[in-house]
């Protein structure tokens, strides 16, 4: 049969890169996140799809397609920005943008919060709680809905709290919570 024929799967690669969304949640996510995702749709919308478009165009005219390199890497490329382009537009549409400046001053782990802890070990770590598809680990950015965040929320400096881990349930303290001052950036 020709490939003209044949159909590619088209999966949600994206879906599966980043966890679901709790059923029946929010999707929470800070001014900066936001901002940052709405950048990356506009760019692909704006500049990366219609260069590629044009390459794709170009590479069609040439003649041949199921041996044209520039042809085939352009569709498959063409299929990935479409389907990034298709998540970020849900993610954006049930985004809902919790500003922490809103907190400032406050001892009380609430999202968007900066909490240092200290481990049952001694060892301190600083951590921000963000939404779900801008949290970065090497940031110290963390999700929250993941385990350490649900620990901390609504806890205050000065608390003990059980954070279960597959290691076993341990005790942290935590030591400071912090937000950005209003007219300061959020999360970098």
């Amino acid at each position: 049969m020709s490939k003209a024929f044949t159909r590619e799967t088209d999966t949600e690669d994206d879906e599966e890169a980043l966890p679901a969304l709790p059923a029946g949640g929010r999707n929470y996510i800070t001014p900066h996140g936001y901002a940052r995702l709405r950048a990356e749709l506009l760019h692909l919308i704006d500049e990366e799809r219609p260069k590629v478009v044009e390459v794709v165009h170009w590479a069609a005219s040439n003649g041949d397609r199921s041996e044209n390199g520039d042809y085939l890497y352009g569709k498959k490329r063409l299929r990935e920005i479409d389907r990034r382009i298709r998540f970020l537009t849900k993610r954006l549409e049930i985004a809902e943008v919790a500003d922490p400046t809103l907190h400032h001053g406050h001892s009380q782990v609430f999202f968007g919060a900066t909490v240092t802890y200290a481990e049952e070990s001694g060892d301190e770590r600083t951590i921000t709680i963000v939404g779900i598809d801008e949290a970065d680990s090497l940031k110290g950015q963390v999700s929250w809905v993941s385990p350490i965040a649900r620990a901390l929320l609504k806890s205050q400096e000065g608390d003990v709290v059980r954070l279960v881990t597959p290691a076993g349930a341990q005790e942290i303290e935590v030591l400071q919570v912090r937000y950005p001052a209003p007219g300061e950036a959020s999360v970098a």
